[in-house]
């Protein structure tokens, strides 16, 4: 498959404090790619410089072969790139529908200076597709303030798609859904973007969530990359089991509450 995007040599530094470290991957089109890693290991950071809402300090990132290091997050969104947040971005007082139609009407205005204005020609239409597609209908008169929290991802989620996007990042997806939501919600979110062919980076804590919906798998620790492949040869390399699922902490915890009996 062809690349559609690449970090190149990325570093960022916040004064002493370095977020990361010569980051190079290459995410090819059409692929669903897990970012894991303990807080503060360098996920976020790597989303934010992609979508343009860090600068990194050094090193490129391409889309498409275009370079689009530093570009401001407005610029990335129209070119494809769009993003979630894990608290999620919405209008709170707004209704669902409302949402989404704001987000539409965003798209469409970059749509009209990409593309002439024949494809601004979304509204409401579009919004109620979005509603049906992501199981919304139920609350598309709610307030947004007032959504159960897997809905408000599932909504933040919808509102990233309105965009059109071609690479859609998504930061924590599970994270504050039930454990009985979290499948059904990665379900929904997963069959709605295959069918629309984009390409998915998401940063998840869930190792479950990972292995069942990942093709691909990176692996960060203190800023860098330590392990980049398949899922089943990532969560089972020993760096990995070590810094990021903590495979020695939970044994000592097996051990420690063994020896309490």
């Amino acid at each position: 498959m062809p690349v559609i995007l690449e970090a190149c040599n990325l570093n960022k530094s916040f004064g002493a404090v370095t977020a990361a470290v010569e980051l190079n991957a290459r995410i090819e089109q059409d692929s669903v790619v897990g970012l894991i890693g303990s807080n503060g290991a360098g996920k976020t950071t790597f989303i934010n410089m992609v979508t343009g809402y860090l600068t990194p300090s050094s090193g490129q990132i391409l889309y498409q072969g275009r370079d689009i290091t530093g570009m401001p997050p407005r610029s990335i969104t129209q070119l494809g790139i769009c993003r979630s947040f894990q608290i999620p971005q919405l209008f709170n007082t707004l209704s669902v529908l409302e949402n989404l139609a704001i987000g539409v009407g965003i798209a469409a205005r970059s749509a009209r200076t990409r593309r002439g204005a024949a494809a601004a020609e979304r509204g409401r239409s579009e919004a109620d597709q979005l509603v049906d597609r992501f199981n919304l209908s139920g609350y598309r008169t709610q307030a947004a303030g007032l959504l159960p929290e897997g809905v408000r991802k599932l909504l933040d989620i919808a509102m990233a798609v309105a965009g059109s996007p071609r690479v859609l990042l998504l930061d924590e997806p599970t994270s504050g859904v039930s454990a009985e939501e979290k499948f059904r919600l990665m379900d929904m979110v997963m069959g709605a973007l295959k069918a629309e062919g984009v390409t998915v980076l998401f940063v998840e804590h869930d190792m479950d969530v990972v292995s069942r919906y990942t093709h691909r798998v990176l692996a960060f620790y203190e800023g860098r990359i330590i392990a980049d492949g398949d899922p089943d040869t990532v969560l089972e390399d020993p760096e990995v089991r070590r810094y990021v699922i903590g495979e020695q902490i939970h044994a000592a915890r097996r051990e420690t509450a063994g020896a309490a009996r």
